[in-house]
C-alpha cells in the first residue's frame, strides 16, 4: 500500500482529515500544470526534512524554497558532519547541568539530536570565510545562499553524510530561486556578524533581505504557472515571501496574481496579535489570498506531515 492509498483509506476527521482534503487539492493542483513554493522554518534540516523533500525538488514541483538562516546551513552541516551528531533519546529528562556537560563536549542540542560544534560549524565556517575575504578584497558581493551553493557544489566538498538527502544540494543542482530572510539570525550569520566586528571582512559582501525581496519580487512576475503556498511553520519564512503579492499590487501598482493554493502546517495555535497562529482567512484581508483560494491549515507536527504530503504527492 502506497502512502497516498494509505492517507485515502485510514485519514479522515480533525487533523488527519485536513492532512488527506489538503494532499489531495494539491495533487490537483500540480497535476493542472501547479508549482509549489516552500516555506521552511523551525529547524527542518535538522529534523532530516530532505531525505522526503529532496526527490519533490529533483521531480520539478518545487518552484522557490524561502527558509531560515538555519534550515539554510543545516542542511550542510548535516551533509558534511552526519556520523559526528549525538542523538540523545532521554532529551526530557536533560537537567541543566546535562546541557552544560553538552556544552563542554562542544554539541549544540536542538531537541533530541546535537550539532558538533568544530565539525560541523566551524567546518564550514572555514570554507565560507575566504570567500568573504576574497569579496571583502574584490569589492563583490552575493546573496547568503548563493555562498552556500557555491561550496556545496564544490566536487572537492567532504562529504559525510547522504547527498541525496540533502534539500540543498537538490536546489543547488537545479539552481532553484531560494529565499532566506533574516539570514542574520544563524549560527552562520552571527559568525559573519564575528568577522565584520573584528575587520576581516567587509559587510557588504554579504547582500540583505531587501535585496531578497526584490529577486522575489522580479522572479514572482516572471512566473506563468499557478504557485502553491506551501508553509511550514510560521515565522519570517512564511510571512517575508507571502508579502511580496500585496507589495506588487498595492505599494507598486504592479497587477500580480495572488496566491494560487495555501497550506500551513504548525503548531502554533490562534492567539492575540501573532503571526504563526493566524488563521488562513485573515491574509485575505492583506490582499495575499482571495476567498476564492483554496486554504488549509494543519495544526500538527511538520515532521510527521509534511514527509507525508510530500510522499502523497510522489506516490509513494
Amino acid at each position: 500500500m502506497s502512502i497516498r492509498e494509505f492517507v485515502d483509506s485510514y485519514f479522515f476527521h480533525f487533523n488527519a482529515g485536513e492532512v488527506k482534503r489538503a494532499a489531495q487539492s494539491l495533487t490537483t493542483h500540480i497535476e493542472s500544470g501547479g508549482k509549489i513554493f516552500l516555506t521552511l522554518a523551525g529547524a527542518m534540516s535538522t529534523a532530516r526534512l530532505g531525505k522526503t523533500l529532496t526527490p519533490l525538488i529533483n521531480a520539478g514541483h518545487i518552484a522557490g524554497i524561502s527558509c531560515t538562516g538555519a534550515n539554510l546551513e543545516e542542511d550542510l552541516f548535516l551533509l558534511t558532519a552526519n556520523t559526528h551528531y549525538v542523538t540523545v533519546e532521554n532529551w526530557r529528562d536533560l537537567s541543566a547541568k546535562d546541557d552544560a556537560m553538552l556544552l563542554d563536549r562542544r554539541l549544540n542540542r536542538v531537541t533530541d539530536v546535537c550539532i558538533p560544534e568544530e565539525q560541523a560549524i566551524r567546518a564550514i565556517e572555514e570554507l565560507l570565510l575566504p570567500l568573504w575575504q576574497e569579496y571583502t578584497v574584490t569589492g563583490a558581493s552575493a546573496l547568503p545562499h548563493e555562498f552556500f551553493y557555491d561550496i556545496i557544489l564544490d566536487e572537492n566538498l567532504q562529504i559525510d553524510g547522504y547527498i541525496e538527502d540533502s534539500w540543498l544540494y537538490a536546489a543547488a543542482k537545479h539552481n532553484l530561486p531560494l529565499f532566506v530572510p533574516g539570514w542574520e539570525d544563524s549560527t552562520i550569520g552571527n559568525i559573519f556578524a564575528s568577522h565584520i566586528i573584528q575587520s576581516n571582512v567587509e559587510a557588504s559582501v554579504v547582500k540583505s533581505g531587501i535585496h531578497y525581496m526584490t529577486e522575489l519580487a522580479d522572479w514572482y512576475q516572471s512566473q506563468t504557472r499557478p504557485l502553491a503556498f506551501f508553509q511550514i511553520g510560521g515565522g519570517i519564512a512564511g510571512d517575508f515571501p507571502i508579502c511580496v503579492v500585496p507589495m506588487l499590487n498595492q505599494d507598486m501598482q504592479q497587477p500580480a496574481p495572488l496566491w494560487s493554493w495555501f497550506c500551513q502546517v504548525s503548531e502554533a495555535t490562534t492567539s492575540y496579535g501573532g503571526y504563526s497562529g493566524a488563521p488562513p482567512n485573515e491574509k485575505i484581508s492583506w490582499g495575499k489570498l482571495s476567498e476564492s483560494t483554496p486554504r488549509f491549515a494543519i495544526e500538527s507536527d511538520a515532521t510527521i506531515v509534511a514527509p507525508l504530503i510530500f510522499a502523497y504527492l510522489l506516490d509513494k
